[in-house]
């Protein structure tokens, strides 16, 4: 063993991977290096070491063996290479094995303490549990500490009752990894670094150890660690330890001692180190600065040492950055370090790619973007793909949002909902869905489905779906492929591995082998084949309708990387844990936002902040301070750009607290880069600015008939008669759309007339037929429930207002009927609702379900169709009725004077109320009828977009009008 432990550190301003090789290159031979060891956290660091190997070799080498310890949170184990017992310990238990155990046994302790949850929710605490168990095992806490604790009064109820729960659980589960012949993960690794100390402690290896860049603070590791650096050829390399950081500030940070009323400062990026360093009983003063050579590329990944003098004030603990005000300028100097203050995430994303594509303008350079905000990575990849630059996320997507992910939890989502349009479209749109036929003959049979499915809701499940023409074919061809899945999930409540098969075969039919291949498409193979494997040790039931929930949880938990070698060389994409050890000439820092970087802290739901302090497991705010430690890092590079946006995708967003710091302390020194920032606002900003003018058609042919309901359209509007009767554009109605207005008054309508037809208008006939029209499956709930009491007091008003009218001897004539006539050289078509006879002419009714028109619209010439109607009548144009008319009636559903139904007219037979006199009604209607004809249909006027726009509310053709880039500006 070495007379003092060897332990190192190599700072901030240095690029660790080179610094590091070059140190353990030097006085070693070729045959030297290859017998040596070398420890690092991770796989992605030993892919770092190993370039920078490559780098600093310039031809062929024998390298060390490169061994990635592992980091828990990485689900990585320790590498087999290491060979550490001839007697190993037994196998870890499975990961879903484990999560499904778990959540079964969560299930059951709620539902025996009078809490049940769903089996999806069971398995999303199963995944907190687990993380927790994992740490009191990583730490060395036996679980059952928490037996021994005596925290009850001090607890609030949901406290006391989750640590109840969870000391249960935690009981049982020792059993169940027995049954399993298994033990947990993060235990097994405890065991395997524990064997491999013991044994480098009796036989230490032949050639040299080195364990560098570790930054996993649990004892096993620090032994591990402390064990390297007594080896004779042992060295232990840390990343970033400040040597030259105050003493005073150095104690400040703690642990300290439970009765001294001080508090540690976990956030600081220090603190671990320094918890690494007690939990390996070497004091600061013992670790030495590393002595290696730099960057051997043209591009140096060194910073200035300066630099690592002001970043460490800025970080410094809040109690003491009042010496900002006394620092010299070299000692808040952060030349090198560019800021980018964007307005929005898409700006920021833009900005990122710019200075990644500027920086492939330098032969040689390299360009690294660090960020936790992985939809800020995303948004960034994509930009870059405009120059043809390939730039992957190390940290990988969530397999939820792959294709095969988003498939699988689509299918779920239909099943669930019963395929309901909505759900079911967004199934078959999938990219992945193709029945097995060629895409556009596939995507012909949707949009057909998606045509036949607009409207209100029809009736549930696959039968309840009944498309016409080129739909009806689509349909009849892909239903048997769901009707499995339909059939199992309206099943009930049953076990998830029969659950999880269908799926998988109904994913099979609907896309075939196409859904299982590429990474994306390996990880979700795996992913099902492991929870069908396993899903039987889970909860003992699982309602179908909570599938979609538990795969979602499950399937953001998947990470699926890129194939190593697809990207740029010379760029690269990395989350903070991915960005360890890793140097590049521009450092891109980014999402610098409160609750991005740094985030804020995972809550623990099962042990209180209390309670894990008690049972001294490592306080949860530490994750701020390892989030400091990795932004400190990455400001050693040569060049460095933080950037963050003013607001997230819905407010305003806060400023990082480490954004902040750097900018207290280095105040005009902060530079920001505003030729950046206007390069991206300029990117996609128009040269010119040449809004549209306000459309006025003027086609060569016109339409030569026209229905009374849309002479108000063609008088006020105009251009939006053009595009439904020229242009022959009708909006489409949403998918599983809410009952509207228009289709309460078609229901009301359909009503009304069956009453005429089937019932001659027997008022104790009204009430039944429409309670009738409501219980139909087709009939949306949600109207069921609310529009049935006001429809049934309208239906009664009606039923008694006919009553009354036939005292007054007022018969209905006819009902529901069409017409039309030859006038101003046009047709005039229309039809009425309902014509009554009375002793001085016949009376024109309209049904409204909401407001009649005011007077002021009938007076300006608008909302004529009564007159219209009349005037129809009046001159032969309906088959079953004529004669004059001497009424027209508004008979409206809405509630007025505390009842619903009234009877409203926009006549008056001596003109009273600034009303239209009676008999003038059907002679001002084919006047205005008249003009409007001579203007628009048989003469030459240009059909002007929102003409009168107080009498246009038509939306329709907005867009298609381009109306906000021309509204308001005439």
């Amino acid at each position: 063993m070495a007379e003092r432990p060897s332990v190192y550190t190599i700072p901030a301003h240095r690029a660790f991977a080179d610094a590091l090789v070059g140190g353990l290159m030097r006085g070693r031979d070729q045959a030297a290096l290859a017998r040596g060891l070398v420890l690092l956290p991770n796989n992605r660091a030993v892919r770092a070491v190993t370039e920078a190997f490559v780098r600093a070799s310039g031809g062929g080498l024998l390298l060390p063996r490169l061994v990635a310890l592992g980091d828990p949170e990485l689900g990585e184990a320790v590498g087999a290479a290491l060979d550490v017992a001839d007697d190993p310990p037994p196998p870890a238990v499975a990961t879903y094995a484990r999560r499904m155990i778990l959540a079964r046994l969560v299930e059951e302790e709620r539902a025996r303490t009078g809490t049940p949850v769903s089996a999806s929710e069971a398995v999303r605490l199963a995944g907190d549990l687990a993380r927790t168990l994992d740490q009191l095992l990583v730490e060395e806490v036996p679980p059952a500490r928490l037996a021994e604790l005596d925290l009850a009064p001090e607890l609030t109820e949901h406290w006391a009752r989750a640590l109840a729960t969870f000391r249960i659980v935690i009981d049982r589960w020792p059993a169940e990894l027995a049954k399993l012949g298994a033990i947990d993960g993060a235990e097994r690794r405890a065991r395997l670094l524990a064997a491999l100390e013991a044994r480098w402690r009796a036989t230490p290896p032949a050639g040299f150890v080195c364990a560098a860049g570790i930054t996993d603070t649990s004892p096993a590791v620090a032994r591990l660690l402390r064990c390297v650096a007594d080896m004779a050829q042992g060295q232990t390399v840390l990343a970033g330890l400040d040597l030259a950081m105050p003493q005073e500030e150095w104690d400040a940070l703690g642990p300290h001692a439970a009765d001294s009323g001080m508090r540690a400062i976990e956030t600081h990026p220090q603190f671990h180190l320094k918890l690494m360093l007690e939990q390996m009983s070497i004091g600061r003063d013992e670790v030495v600065r590393w002595r290696g050579g730099g960057a051997m590329v043209n591009w140096g990944a060194d910073a200035d040492p300066a630099r690592g003098r002001a970043i460490a004030n800025a970080l410094a603990p809040a109690d003491f950055t009042g010496k900002w005000t006394d620092l010299a300028a070299a000692d808040r100097r952060l030349s090198g370090v560019r800021a980018a203050e964007l307005a929005t995430p898409a700006e920021e994303a833009q900005t990122i790619a710019l200075a990644l594509r500027h920086a492939l303008d330098t032969p040689g350079k390299t360009a690294a973007l660090v960020t936790p905000d992985r939809a800020l990575a995303r948004r960034v990849a994509v930009h870059c793909r405009r120059w043809g630059i390939t730039v992957d996320d190390s940290a990988g997507r969530p397999l939820a949002i792959l294709p095969p992910g988003t498939l699988l939890l689509a299918l779920t989502e239909a099943a669930a909902q019963a395929f309901a349009p909505l759900a079911l479209l967004s199934l078959l749109k999938h990219p992945l869905a193709n029945g097995g036929v060629p895409r556009l003959e596939w995507l012909d049979g949707v949009r057909a489905m998606d045509r036949s499915l607009r409207g209100p809701r029809p009736p549930a499940g696959l039968d309840g779906l009944s498309p016409e023409g080129r739909a009806a074919t689509f349909w009849t061809w892909i239903k048997p492929r769901l009707e499995p899945l339909a059939r199992q999930f309206s099943a009930g409540p049953q076990p998830l591995p029969g659950l999880i098969a269908c799926v998988r075969e109904a994913a099979q039919a609907l896309c075939g082998d196409v859904l299982w291949s590429g990474l994306a498409g390996r990880a979700a193979a795996e992913f099902v084949a492991d929870l069908e494997a396993e899903g039987g040790a889970g909860p003992a039931l699982v309602d179908p309708a909570e599938l979609p929930a538990m795969l979602r949880t499950l399937l953001d938990e998947v990470a699926v990387r890129p194939e190593r070698g697809k990207g740029h060389p010379r760029l690269a994409i990395y989350g903070q844990i991915e960005a360890r050890l890793q140097s590049a000439d521009l450092m891109i820092l980014s999402g610098l936002n409160e609750g991005t970087w740094p985030g804020s802290p995972p809550p623990d739901p099962w042990l209180a902040p209390r309670i894990r302090g008690a049972l001294g497991l490592i306080g949860l705010e530490q994750r701020i301070g390892i989030a400091a430690h990795d932004f400190a890092q990455g400001l050693g590079a040569p060049e460095v750009l933080v950037t963050r946006a003013r607001r997230d995708a819905g407010s305003p967003a806060l400023a990082s607290r480490l954004w902040l710091r750097l900018q207290a302390m280095a105040g005009d020194r902060f530079e920001r880069d505003g030729a950046l920032e206007g390069w991206s606002r300029g990117l996609d900003a128009a040269a010119t600015h040449e809004p549209v003018e306000r459309p006025a058609p003027l086609p060569a042919k016109r339409p030569t008939s026209i229905s009374v309901t849309e002479v108000d359209r063609l008088k006020a509007d105009p251009y939006s008669f053009y595009a439904r009767r020229v242009l022959r554009l009708s909006p489409l109605d949403p998918v599983d759309a809410d009952p509207t207005a228009a289709w309460r008054g078609t229901a009301v309508h359909d009503i009304l007339e069956q009453w005429w037809k089937q019932d001659a208008c027997a008022p104790d006939a009204l009430r039944p037929r429409a309670m009738r029209m409501l219980k139909e499956a087709e009939v949306h709930p949600l109207l069921r429930a609310l529009w049935q009491p006001r429809l049934r007091e309208a239906i009664d008003w009606i039923a008694g207002q006919v009553v009354e009218m036939r005292a007054s001897d007022r018969h209905v004539l006819a009902a529901e009927g069409r017409g039309e006539i030859e006038m101003a050289g046009v047709t005039l078509s229309g039809r009425y609702d309902r014509i009554d006879r009375l002793p001085g002419g016949i009376g024109i009714v309209d049904y409204k379900t909401g407001k009649p028109p005011s007077a002021a619209a009938v007076r300006a010439g608008f909302s004529l169709q009564l007159g219209l109607l009349g005037l129809i009548a009046e001159r032969g144009g309906f088959a079953d009725v004529t004669g004059t008319a001497a009424a027209f009636e508004y008979w409206s559903l809405a509630k007025r004077r505390d009842q619903f139904g009234f009877v409203d007219s926009p006549c008056d037979p001596e003109g009273k109320r600034d009303k239209i006199v009676t008999a003038d009604f059907t002679r001002i209607a084919a006047a205005n009828f008249s003009d409007v004809a001579a203007k628009w249909l048989t003469g030459n006027e240009p059909f002007t977009a929102k003409l009168v726009p107080d009498y246009a509310p038509y939306a329709e053709y907005d867009q298609l009008m381009r109306r906000d880039e021309w509204y308001g500006r005439e």
